[in-house]
């Protein structure tokens, strides 16, 4: 990277996820100042012990934070401490309308933003291979692009404000349910006393087909490495899985769509966590389907 490509970036929230992304930033040349309320360093960016000392001068602030109601808190905290001209990018998942207000936030301060949540996990956000969903003006997501080619390796902007959020919660609906699909398919199989890897081998090339059972697999030493080969120790936490249909849900709700199967992982997420999931990765629901019998509860 030359010089003249290299920003000066804020990041705000290096946890899990905003820790590699931050520094996938910095080890492609840009100058990244960090904030995280508990400290959390990451490698090659600067850390500054307040938010405002992370966006004032900066070029670009990034943040990545657990809820909508942390978001609405430090944007009505920083977006007046941002230089003029300055392009803030949020990449929490959050519910669409705090997407919506974080945007509306940075207009009235004259600012570009986009909402750009992520897809791919820890894992994704270390190896820089995340896929971003990016809502906003099409100017502000063009001067975003650079970044998001470091950070990932696929970007699709999704058009207006708050509709890279609408993707998000959308996809994961998908990949709710279809983990619960998978799952009682596997656990289905034992009880006919059909091997695993048989299974896999043909669903795997069959209509069955889908990413939670192909790269995903939640059944130990069956198909691609995943969590289930790790004692599901989380890519993705159940919780955070449950957060997120919980958000496709509020969002059904206010625009009154009809989203059944939606509602049913939902609620079977609810009781897994609530019973011992928590902590785990979402895939997890395996072993715990395996040990229920017919008309059981999660």
């Amino acid at each position: 990277m030359t010089s003249e490509a290299a920003m000066k970036i804020g990041f705000l929230g290096l946890g899990n996820m905003g820790a590699p992304m931050a520094a996938n930033l910095a080890k492609a040349g840009h100058a990244v100042t960090g904030y995280d309320v508990a400290g959390t360093p990451a490698k090659g960016v600067k850390s500054v012990v307040t938010a405002l000392e992370a966006t004032a001068g900066q070029d670009v602030v990034i943040t990545m934070l657990p809820n909508g109601q942390v978001l609405r808190a430090v944007y009505d905290e920083i977006v007046g401490h941002g230089a003029a001209g300055a392009l803030f990018i949020d990449c929490s998942t959050v519910d669409v309308g705090s997407a919506q207000y974080a945007h509306g936030r940075a207009r009235e301060a004259s600012l570009a933003s986009l909402d750009a949540p992520v897809s791919g996990g820890i894992a994704g956000a270390a190896a820089g291979t995340l896929t971003f969903m990016v809502g906003g003006e099409v100017d502000a997501y063009q001067r975003a692009e650079p970044l998001f080619d470091v950070m990932g390796q696929k970007v699709v902007h999704c058009g207006g404000a708050g509709t890279g959020q609408s993707a998000k919660i959308c996809n994961n609906m998908i990949l709710g349910i279809s983990m619960i699909g998978v799952c009682e398919a596997f656990a289905l199989a034992d009880r006919l006393k059909l091997d695993r890897r048989k299974m896999f081998d043909v669903v795997s090339t069959s209509s069955g087909f889908c990413w939670s059972l192909n790269n995903y697999c939640p059944a130990p030493g069956v198909g691609p490495t995943s969590p289930s080969d790790n004692d599901y120790k989380p890519g993705f936490a159940a919780e955070l899985m449950l957060k997120d249909l919980l958000l496709a849900q509020a969002a059904a709700e206010s625009v009154e769509a009809a989203t059944p199967l939606g509602a049913a992982a939902t609620e079977f997420y609810q009781a897994f966590v609530e019973h011992g999931g928590r902590g785990r990765d979402f895939s997890a629901v395996l072993p715990r389907l395996t040990e229920m019998k017919r008309g059981d509860q999660p």
